[in-house]
């Protein structure tokens, strides 16, 4: 696939640390689910529909957005939204990562 403009780096924000990177380097999330019964999950394919977030994959990037409450934010939604799906799947990334070095 060819870039449309052809010298732009593509880059991304970590709504965690707030650092740019670049998309290979972060996580996209997105947003599923109803009213009152919202959840973040991951998108490591980076194919899933809707609007994304990004978010450094590690527990302190992580930890960082939800103490900023970033993640309503990042998604333009109001109210609180489920986070444990993310937070299981970092802490399962962790665990892989543990286990291959």
């Amino acid at each position: 696939m060819t870039d449309a403009r052809p010298g732009k780096v593509r880059e991304r924000t970590c709504i965690g640390c707030r650092k740019r990177s670049s998309p290979t380097d972060l996580l996209r999330m997105t947003v599923s689910g109803g009213p009152g019964n919202l959840t973040v999950l991951p998108d490591p394919g980076r194919r899933a529909p809707g609007r994304g977030a990004h978010l450094h994959p590690t527990a302190e990037c992580f930890e960082l957005a939800v103490r900023r409450k970033a993640f309503p934010r990042a998604f333009r939604v109001l109210g609180p939204l489920d986070v444990t799906g993310l937070h299981d799947y970092l802490a399962q990334r962790d665990n892989q990562d543990v286990h291959t070095v």
